[in-house]
């Protein structure tokens, strides 16, 4: 490729429209609208995995776009009446694809480019644990958009029509949007996505900072985005209608091929990074490699709440403190554990604790476990706070709300006042038996434990 062809390309075609386009969209949705990305141990701007994940997660709508600019590229020869001449010149027809192509894969794969490297610095300034485990996702990201583009250029330059490029980028939409509502129900947390469904390009929300895409799925749609880009390569330089039939050929042979290198169990196409669950200890306290820089404020905290569960349960409790990294669907109940206090960052009760209330936080939920929460952050039902704070409550002599739940501090004193009040009027050896046999039901899920604290009577 002719390099001053090539800047003469990039200053004459819309390539440095569709670079600065898909940047601009980009940082608008990521700072502009509140969502998951901003919220929870899985932000976008915390860790490397999931600032790769969600990056990707923007090719719901940059693809598609992409596509549509690819498109607008290639009716550049039809709409100025230069097909025939172009034809007549003794260049050859892939010289001149190239150099279009080349100009709009430069632009888009710099405007991801610059995207990821925002994430990237403010993850460097977030995170203790550095890996290149997340390389492999940007970097099909950016393939992703360059193919998208380069096959919507081909199908411009073989249906020359205004339609075409708004047209693209509805089915390419529609196309992403039905492949993900293929996905089944499991891990990672929301969808475990078929084999069909591993060809979008874009990925699920991130919901879990320990959980990547596997080798076989970054093969596989490699594998299909480089048939994709071939097909627009061909469609781009074609003359005939022949010729541009052939040119189907590449993008429907790599999906066959990636249909068999994506794993056949849907469960393996999200796994677990092995590296970021690694425990990190202080003792008995424990955390996730990836949430290192959490383990000096939890480590006193913790330590003080298992001595306190140890003076209450004897030989029932808990031995250690560490941080849940087992993969849970939405609706899945949180991990249990009959031997460690289990810490999960999601959980804005946890989260956002520190000092003497996570002392009481850990020590709520080492006597009453959770057991119906639907996802991480909803700290369960009031009857279970209720319990955890009449618990804790029972344990150091007053009676606190727990801070970041999802019910008012007013309504879990309501329900949890009467049952400790109730609690501290009977005998000792009562008010001990009843506490065992609620930190019982709540670790076996069997029970309410607030109705037990209550001594049955509790609704």
């Amino acid at each position: 490729m002719n390099v001053r062809v090539l800047r003469i390309e990039l200053r004459r075609s819309v390539a440095p429209w569709a670079g600065a386009v898909t940047l601009t969209v980009s940082l608008a949705f990521l700072y502009l609208l509140s969502g998951p990305w901003w919220k929870g141990t899985a932000l976008w701007t915390t860790q490397w995995t999931s600032m790769a994940l969600w990056t990707r997660f923007l090719l719901v709508f940059l693809w598609p776009l992409a596509m549509a600019l690819g498109a607008l590229q290639g009716l550049r020869d039809h709409r100025s009446r230069m097909s025939e001449l172009l034809t007549s010149t003794p260049r050859p027809a892939r010289h001149r694809a190239a150099t279009t192509a080349g100009a709009t894969a430069i632009t888009l794969a710099s405007a991801f480019a610059l995207l990821v490297l925002l994430g990237a610095v403010q993850v460097l300034g977030a995170t203790e644990y550095t890996h290149l485990g997340w390389l492999p996702i940007s970097l099909v990201g950016t393939l992703a958009l360059v193919a998208g583009a380069v096959l919507g250029m081909g199908l411009g330059r073989s249906l020359p029509s205004p339609l075409t490029p708004p047209a693209l980028a509805v089915a390419a939409f529609v196309f992403v949007n039905l492949l993900r509502l293929s996905t089944g129900s499991g891990i990672p947390t929301a969808t475990a996505p078929t084999r069909v469904a591993l060809l979008s390009p874009p990925v699920d929300e991130v919901r879990d900072v320990f959980l990547t895409l596997s080798a076989p799925v970054h093969l596989g749609q490699t594998v299909w985005l480089f048939g994709m880009a071939a097909t627009g390569f061909a469609l781009l330089a074609a003359a005939t209608p022949r010729a541009r039939l052939l040119a189907l050929a590449p993008v429907l042979a790599c999906a066959a091929v990636a249909l068999l290198l994506f794993p056949s169990d849907p469960r393996r196409a999200y796994v677990v990074d092995e590296a970021a669950a690694a425990q990190v200890c202080d003792g008995p306290v424990c955390v996730a490699t990836a949430h290192q820089d959490r383990l000096a404020g939890l480590a006193g905290p913790g330590k003080k709440a298992l001595r306190l569960l140890r003076g209450v349960l004897g030989g029932e409790a808990p031995t250690s403190v560490r941080e849940s990294t087992a993969p849970r669907g939405i609706f899945d109940p949180p991990d249990r554990s009959r031997t460690s206090v289990l810490v999960d960052f999601d959980d804005f009760v946890i989260a956002d604790a520190k000092g003497e209330e996570l002392t009481r936080v850990l020590l709520a939920q080492g006597m009453v476990p959770l057991c119906s929460a639907r996802s991480a952050n909803e700290s369960g039902t009031l009857g279970e706070i209720a319990a955890q704070s009449v618990a804790a409550g029972w344990v150091l002599g007053d009676l606190r709300p727990f801070n970041g739940a999802m019910h008012a501090s007013s309504d879990q004193l309501a329900a949890a006042r009467p049952v400790l009040t109730e609690l501290k009027a009977l005998p000792w050896s009562e008010q001990v038996a009843r506490v065992k046999s609620a930190h019982t039901a709540a670790v076996s899920c069997e029970g309410d434990p607030l109705d037990v604290l209550d001594g049955g009577t509790s609704r």
